[in-house]
């Protein structure tokens, strides 16, 4: 196995297949990174989302896709142009991963592609425990999606972070107080089959607990793309407030609980959730 991989490795504790999943997953998320730090991506894009938060800031939740954002609207963008470069990379550390470009959805600003590889084949590059790999299913495919937004709302900031492993690189990333906005909007306008979803939620409690500033602009920006702003102005914050109250009395608890479970390492930590706590909890909220 190679050096930089059993040194990444040494930061999991797995004990089950499904430890060892989540780990592969994550070191294929950094390597992915560094391919595409090599390619000069991040001179025109910014990288956000739960993942961001996950390997740059230390969010304990694990994190399944990869999301971008250009800095800028480019025309001609187009993803695929850095498929070379994201399999020449993971293929440098023993990994066998195909990159997937989607066709872009008429009328959509995303452009997506995925990383898919034999889960099977992977776990074998970094040596996992045997008795779990016979539990495996012999042609189990681990994807992770890739993300870019061509159209992003104004307003934010970015900063560069750094990625020890495998290699030292740079990553540019949305600022804290931009990155707590485009959770805001997620928790406000996101339905996912009219359901929300238990990550964004759980990244409310990681902001309100370690970062909660909120940037109320570039909020403000998000929702007037999506349509769920049209009032002159920022929200005030008794519009906010109106607005995360409205999604709280809204909220399946049990039902977002359940769905972020099998990402955090100690699922006790969820059994506080109820309204009551995010009602407590968005009081911590600072606007900026």
């Amino acid at each position: 196995m190679n050096d930089a991989i059993a040194g990444m490795l040494k930061r999991y504790d797995c004990k089950s297949l499904s430890d060892h999943v989540l780990a592969l997953r994550e070191i294929l998320q950094e390597i992915a990174l560094l391919g595409l730090w090599r390619s000069k991506f991040f001179e025109k894009a910014a990288f956000y989302g739960g993942t961001s938060l996950r390997l740059l800031h230390g969010q304990d939740r694990f994190s399944e896709d990869l999301d971008f954002s250009l800095l800028f609207p480019i025309k001609g963008f187009d993803l695929s142009l850095y498929s070379n470069a994201l399999q020449k990379e993971l293929a440098a550390f023993g990994f066998d991963v195909q990159v997937d470009n989607r066709p872009k959805t008429a009328g959509s600003a995303i452009q997506s592609a995925f990383l898919k590889a034999n889960t099977l084949s992977q776990l074998l590059v970094i040596q996992a425990t045997p008795m779990y790999l016979q539990r495996m299913h012999r042609e189990q495919v681990l994807k992770i999606k890739i993300e870019v937004d061509t159209d992003p709302p104004p307003g934010f900031d970015t900063e560069t972070r750094f990625i020890l492993l495998p290699i030292q690189f740079a990553v540019r990333v949305y600022e804290l107080p931009d990155l707590f906005a485009g959770k805001m909007h997620a928790i406000l306008c996101r339905r996912w089959k009219n359901r929300s979803k238990g990550r964004d939620w759980y990244g409310l409690v990681w902001y309100a607990t370690h970062q909660p500033r909120l940037h109320i602009t570039h909020l403000e920006q998000q929702m007037r793309q999506t349509g769920h702003w049209t009032k002159d102005g920022p929200p005030s914050p008794g519009d906010l407030n109106q607005l995360i109250e409205n999604a709280i009395e809204n909220l399946n608890v049990d039902q977002v609980r359940k769905e972020v479970e099998p990402f955090v390492k100690n699922p006790m930590n969820l059994e506080i959730w109820s309204h009551l706590f995010f009602r407590e909890l968005v009081k911590k909220i600072q606007v900026i």
